[in-house]
């Protein structure tokens, strides 16, 4: 019973702490000299507030200290706060960036001279064994909070963001931090948020891997090794990297990539691994929507929008492609076509050089027919379900995050302005709240004589012209606050205006002094208000879509063909089959496949007729030996076995050699890996579907293959002297390292034989083999399930 009680009496001592925010302070941080505690308490009344992004009232936000504590049009106030009447401004909760470096120590270069490969990290301790993988970093460790950075954000709307160091495949777990500028203690809102991925390799300067092939390998080499490593009892090795990317598992996972194509390829990493990747994007996901739409992810877009390119010189215009062009015209689209596909996404002012840029891009996106629901979802709901504190973030509620936004009026218009962002409670004021839209033409009456004055341009900055007769002669104005300083020239001598402005800038008044030196009276009154004539957009919006075509370049189709029945008649038919060559005959094609030749074949009901009087027809070429259509290298030239490699991952369908192939009468090719090494990687058979997608174009059920070379180029005959520590380097090398693979990976297919001979009950986790893409490749090889293309210099060799 004792024990009980002090069980008890210690609960209510720990409570009585954790009720009273108030009376003790909060921070793990000694007081130096006086306190002062900061437990600001606000009621903001009268405004126009988006509790979230489809929910409008009219009433009262109060905060206290770093929380919101009642939001809504009929609640009391506590009579302590200090009231703030907003007098029908707007209220939004302030936006959050999902990716985004800020705060993050600059990415180290490397100033070492490399004279030759680097085949071992450069890491020390029990980590990874390429430095591309870097799960183990944690981003809260390194984050520092810097002000000025932070106060481009904070202009933009933002008052959180999720930040982690752009380097490496595997890049560590990102933080989640506001944007104020107290310790990075109380900034930080969460240490592990995501783990974050790409196939960049960064900063590393180990060779491997040299190509978007290799990365790719490795990073599902690298699944593989998580599921041996976490399931194998028996494993002798310690790996702090492996432990903290199997740990991060339950994370949310970011990827990113910088085209469409690229997204398709890491979300088919993810679905091999029943991973569902959050991808950031490159801006271009329209180009294949449908293919998008497919994969589920829910997507981080940029508004990186291209500018208008200048043409203005001829020969810098015939440098301009199409695909250019189409990008520039349709890179404002890629948000609505986006929501009318019902993708979900989120914004990021990643990719901008310039972040004062961001809130503009959203509001071009919007006049090009983003509804203001969704890309306020996109700033505010969408981001925060992305990270996981949707209950703490992006709304406007009961104990969320005192992160607001007080604004002049709806925030996806031009002429709005940003009175404060506050973020956890911590004010950033950029106008006055009390600021007034100056701008109009006034009545200017100075001690009886009657002038017209001008105010006009942008809304913080306004000039100012002073009107006589016909003539505009320009006037110095400057504000404080409502006082106003007003000067211009006339007849050569200068008129000295102060006063103070009135009434919602209705009235200005005060004190001038004239050319002779006379003080006198002056007043202004407001008779028009000011209309952006030349910045307003067009009243009828550019919201149709324009045409994309397939693939969004130069000889792209408007709409992907569909198959039809074709009769082709009256040809000289190249059968090369035992028929040999016939002439005036006729040819059938139904379902994109021959079904008949023949003479005087019958019509069917609908088929498009072709007559090919005085033409050949022959069977399409098929281009045994092919590099086209390869995305990011076409060599993995890191190692001299890179059998884990496939081509298949980095078919790239918009190259436009698939289009000049076709031109010469190339239907079908082999995509193979360069002859930098012995044993290359896996190679990928196409049919040239041009305008389809990578995976339409491959040949289902295809034999797999693969590139071997032999000679010059795997002995690294012609690369220097830096270039001799990688085995081989004579023929007689390069025999012995089919020797040695065909020997491992019969040894290896051995273990796996072993080991599933064994009844699955029977099985024990301490001799679990590890699985090994390169090997399980060559086994393919000696199972006669994968066949070799080799490249040769000379006869010797063959």
């Amino acid at each position: 019973m004792k024990q009980i009680l002090k069980k008890t009496t210690l609960f209510v001592l720990f409570l009585s702490f954790t009720i009273a925010p108030s009376l003790f302070a909060q921070e793990t941080f000694p007081v130096y000299g006086i306190s002062n505690p900061n437990n600001n308490l606000y009621a903001f009344t009268n405004a126009h507030i988006f509790l979230d992004y489809q929910t409008e009232i009219n009433g009262t936000v109060i905060i206290q200290d770093r929380k919101i504590i009642a939001a809504g049009n009929d609640i009391s106030i506590p009579p302590e706060a200090q009231i703030i009447d907003l007098k029908g401004k707007y209220i939004y909760p302030s936006f959050i960036d999902p990716f985004s470096d800020y705060g993050m120590p600059e990415i180290k270069k490397n100033k070492e001279k490399k004279y030759g490969p680097q085949f071992e990290r450069k890491t020390k301790g029990p980590v990874a064994w390429n430095d591309a993988l870097k799960p183990r970093r944690l981003f809260a460790e390194e984050f520092s909070v810097n002000d000025k950075q932070a106060d481009k954000y904070r202009q933009q709307g933002f008052g959180t963001v999720i930040t982690h160091q752009k380097d490496g495949i595997i890049r560590g777990i990102s933080a989640t931090v506001l944007l104020g500028n107290r310790v990075e203690n109380l900034e930080v809102v969460k240490s592990k948020t995501a783990l974050q991925f790409s196939f960049n390799k960064g900063s590393s300067t180990q060779d491997y891997p040299g190509s978007l092939m290799g990365a790719i390998a490795l990073l599902r080499q690298t699944y593989l090794d998580a599921f041996w490593y976490a399931n194998n009892t028996g494993k002798k090795e310690r790996n702090i990297d492996l432990e903290a990317f199997i740990e991060a598992q339950n994370l949310p996972q970011i990827f990113e990539v910088n085209n469409y194509q690229s997204l398709l390829r890491a979300d088919k990493v993810g679905d091999e691994f029943q991973v569902q990747y959050i991808i950031k994007g490159g801006g271009d996901e329209y180009k294949r929507i449908d293919e998008i739409k497919k994969t589920g992810a829910a997507l981080i877009i940029p508004v990186n929008f291209p500018d208008a390119y200048d043409v203005e010189d001829p020969f810098d215009a015939e440098m301009v492609t199409l695909s250019d062009l189409k990008h520039w015209e349709l890179a404002p689209f890629n948000p609505v076509i986006l929501e009318k596909n019902n993708i979900d996404f989120a914004f990021t002012a990643d990719g901008l050089k310039d972040k004062t840029q961001f809130l503009k891009n959203v509001r071009t996106a919007i006049s090009k027919g983003l509804s203001k629901t969704t890309a306020l979802k996109a700033l505010t709901y969408n981001p925060a379900l992305i990270i996981g504190e949707d209950a703490s973030v992006g709304k406007i509620a009961e104990g969320f995050l005192a992160n607001l936004l007080i604004t002049s009026g709806d925030i996806f218009e031009d002429t709005t302005i940003i009175y404060e962002n506050i973020i956890a409670g911590q004010r950033f004021i950029y106008h006055d709240i009390n600021f007034t839209d100056i701008r109009g033409v006034y009545d200017l009456n100075i001690n009886g004589k009657i002038y017209q004055l001008h105010v006009e341009g942008d809304l913080e900055k306004p000039t100012a012209k002073i009107q006589i007769d016909t003539t505009r002669i320009k006037a110095t104005l400057e504000l404080k606050g409502n006082l106003v300083t007003l000067s211009f020239k006339q007849n050569d001598a200068f008129i000295r205006l102060s006063g103070k402005i009135n009434f919602n800038s209705g009235i200005w008044d005060g004190k001038g002094v004239l050319p002779d030196a006379q003080w006198v009276n002056w007043n202004a009154i407001r008779k028009q208000r000011y209309s952006e004539k030349s910045k307003n957009r067009n009243t009828a919006p550019d919201t149709i879509i324009p045409p994309v075509f397939f693939p969004n370049m130069a000889y792209g189709w408007d709409t992907l063909p569909n198959r039809q029945t074709y009769l082709i008649k009256n040809a000289t038919l190249w059968t090369c089959e035992a028929e040999g060559v016939m002439k005036n005959a006729d040819l059938l094609i139904q379902n994109g496949k021959i079904a008949q030749i023949g003479y005087h074949l019958e019509q069917p009901e609908g088929a498009v007729v072709i007559d090919a009087t005085g033409k050949h027809v022959t069977p399409g070429i098929i281009d045994e030996h092919s590099h086209i259509a390869i995305s990011g290298g076409v060599n993995e030239c890191t190692e001299a076995i890179t059998a884990e490699v496939r081509i298949g991952d980095v078919i790239n369908p918009d190259d436009i050699n698939i289009y000049r192939q076709l031109a010469g009468g190339v239907t079908a090719a082999q995509l193979l890996h360069g002859s930098c090494n012995p044993i290359g990687g896996q190679s990928a058979l196409i049919k040239l579907r041009w305008g389809q997608s990578a995976e339409a174009m491959k040949i289902k059920n295809a034999d797999g293959f693969i590139k071997f070379a032999l000679g010059e180029n795997v002995k690294r005959a012609n690369f220097g002297d830096f270039y001799t520590k990688r085995y081989p380097q004579t023929r007689m090398g390069v025999e012995q390292i089919y020797y040695d693979a065909f020997y491992r990976a019969k040894s290896y297919r051995q273990t796996w034989e072993k080991y599933s001979s064994v009844p699955p009950k029977k099985r024990t986790l301490n001799n679990l083999p590890r699985k090994d893409l390169e090997l399980e490749t060559l086994v393919e090889i000696l199972d006669k399930k994968r066949f070799i293309t080799c490249h040769s210099y000379q006869q010797g060799e063959i």
